[in-house]
């Protein structure tokens, strides 16, 4: 496993657990870390947000001291107010503030914020600038190939980036206006590589091992971002692993193996956010840990009517037996 730097933050391997809404909190980032993830990134948190001391963004920054290294991903688009919040959190406990410039939904994109940006490369700068200027830590950008397909600027965008105090960019393959359709454009992903120093994340359709090697292969990047892949399969991490180094994987695992992960992950998550909330955050986990195993759309079915850890366990264990 290749290893490199984000500044001065050495990434040992060169797996990433892409940034997720409501999926990438602290226990499923435990999980992942556990399985081979080299370097986990936070939940996306508003500068806004943390500017106007909403109560809902306590939560997506608490990160576990197995974690490490941790890149906080923050978003907005005043470059002053950035610079400030990114400044006022610095003693956290992360390791890498990452910038979100990628996020496709239109509540954020509408606010000028995450892919938005793409669409104005001198601000973008100006955030990156500000923020890289106040802060020690090592502050990087995730973004997309283009905003569509009339404005496909991923290769100019990164070396603005780079020329603005990015230590690192992570570039997901598809313009905003694909979200997650079609395929991933591996070959732009190179090109940025080509066109900059600082190390280069390559993010979409990384789904098993042979897509991550091929991926490595194609672009020569020097970091892999599983995102998508590893909802319901932290195993992923440790396939790659083992594939890169001997041509072999372990495949996905039995159901009992699954079964004892999804009780385990509920665990946690009761622990992290409550009963209430807890069981609420795993039906969504329970579908993708099952999706492809006997009686799934059963189970995810009945896991919207499951309200607490005992209700969960014999639905689990009834899907074991049968």
């Amino acid at each position: 496993m290749s290893e490199f730097y984000i500044g001065n933050v050495k990434i040992d391997g060169n797996l990433a657990l892409g940034p997720m809404a409501g999926v990438t909190d602290m226990p499923f980032c435990m999980i992942c870390k556990e399985f081979g993830a080299d370097l986990l990134y936070t939940e996306m948190i508003s500068a806004k947000g943390i500017y106007y001391k909403n109560k809902n963004t306590e939560p997506l920054w608490q990160i576990d001291d197995t974690e490490h290294p941790v890149a906080l991903q923050l978003f907005g688009s005043e470059p002053e107010l950035m610079a400030d919040m990114a400044e006022q959190i610095e003693y956290r406990n992360f390791d890498i503030l990452d910038i979100n410039m990628g996020c496709p939904v239109p509540k954020v994109v509408n606010n000028g914020e995450g892919s938005a940006l793409m669409k104005n490369p001198e601000l973008a700068a100006k955030i990156v600038r500000a923020i890289s200027d106040r802060i020690k830590k090592p502050v990087t950008v995730k973004f997309r190939k283009g905003f569509n397909d009339e404005n496909i600027n991923a290769v100019e965008f990164a070396k603005m980036m780079e020329q603005s105090g990015a230590s690192a960019v992570a570039v997901h393959g598809r313009t905003r206006e694909e979200y997650y359709s079609g395929t991933a454009d591996w070959d732009i992903i190179r090109k940025v590589k080509e066109a900059v120093k600082i190390p280069v994340i390559a993010s979409g359709d990384i789904f098993t091992p042979e897509d991550a090697v091929r991926c490595k292969n194609e672009t020569g990047c020097d970091g892999l971002m599983i995102a998508r892949g590893a909802r319901g399969n932290p195993w992923i991490f440790r396939q790659i692993k083992e594939f890169e180094k001997s041509g072999q994987y372990q495949d996905k695992p039995s159901f009992d193996e699954v079964a004892a992960m999804i009780l385990r992950h509920t665990k946690m998550q009761i622990e992290y956010k409550g009963e209430y909330l807890g069981i609420r955050e795993m039906r969504k986990h329970v579908g993708w840990y099952t999706a492809g195993y006997k009686n799934s759309s059963s189970i995810r079915r009945q896991v919207n009517e499951v309200e607490n850890y005992e209700q969960l366990e014999r639905l689990i264990n009834d899907c074991r037996n049968l």
